[in-house]
């Protein structure tokens, strides 16, 4: 693939928060700071060969490693960056002969069926064109009696208090632009619609709330700070796309501001993770 076509690839991928370096260690971040919370039912024991669908920059795949040491992880991805810096990063891992990262479109997967005895996907099918797709393809190459675990979005339940007015704003425009280029902030509440539909059996939801208020001040803090990390991850693009403005980004970080020293702030998100069977 040459530059162009994978500049032009990659403009195409419903994926808000861009494809920086700043953003790569984001993502980093990000699956640190949540991995109780995403990891907490996750259950790969007698798993041996683990497909991990958008893979990224490795950050999930790092923690599957660490927590089920007899899997070989397969991980794909659609963006070759992305998938430079994960095979980067994993090469100075001990467990990183156990993982071989792809380069693949998650609606063609390019293995036979039966191939695969475990599923993980995480914060990937809010950023692909048909989740439904993506969750039919995963099917056919997992064999019967195969778990799949999702985690997934659910943005319709952000909410901060006291009640920030350009916050609300710029996280409206934040999940309109998103769906406007082919993504799903709200994917998480659909998934067990899709899952019954493609003939997953024994199909479980479960909702993951943050909600923090000053019984854990230090916890809240660390919250906020992911979640406005989160935020200004996607305004050059939102910018750029006529979504808001600088002053609206402006706004929004001072009332981030204020929030962070308010003593009576409270922080609520709740995402939903789903696992089903073959």
């Amino acid at each position: 693939m040459s530059a162009l076509q994978l500049t032009q690839t990659q403009s195409d991928l419903p994926y808000i928060h861009g494809f920086s370096a700043t953003e790569q260690a984001r993502l980093v971040r990000q699956a640190r700071f949540s991995e109780a919370m995403v990891y907490r039912d996750v259950d790969f024991s007698g798993v041996q060969k683990l497909l991990e669908v958008g893979c990224g920059v490795g950050a999930q795949t790092e923690i599957l490693l660490r927590r089920f040491p007899d899997v070989d992880i397969t991980g794909l991805d659609f963006s070759q960056r992305q998938l430079a810096v994960a095979r980067q990063r994993l090469q100075g891992s001990p467990e990183h002969g156990r993982a071989t990262l792809l380069h693949m479109d998650a609606e063609d997967l390019d293995f036979p069926p039966a191939s695969f005895d475990g599923a993980f996907l995480c914060w990937i099918l809010e950023h692909v064109h048909s989740p439904e797709r993506v969750l039919a393809e995963v099917r056919r190459v997992l064999k019967p009696g195969a778990r799949l675990y999702a985690t997934e979005a659910m943005n319709a339940t952000f909410f901060l208090a006291p009640y920030s007015a350009n916050l609300q704003k710029y996280w409206m425009a934040f999940n309109d632009h998103q769906l406007s280029v082919g993504g799903d902030p709200f994917v998480g509440a659909k998934l067990g619609n899709i899952l019954m539909r493609l003939g997953f059996r024994h199909v479980e939801t479960k909702v993951k709330t943050w909600h923090l208020d000053s019984r854990e001040p230090h916890r809240r803090q660390q919250v906020l700070d992911y979640w406005t990390e989160l935020l200004l991850s996607a305004a050059d693009q939102l910018i750029e796309a006529g979504r808001v403005d600088a002053e609206l980004v402006e706004s929004m970080t001072r009332e981030l501001r204020l929030l962070r020293s308010d003593p009576e702030l409270v922080f609520f998100y709740s995402f939903m993770q789903a696992n089903a069977v073959v």
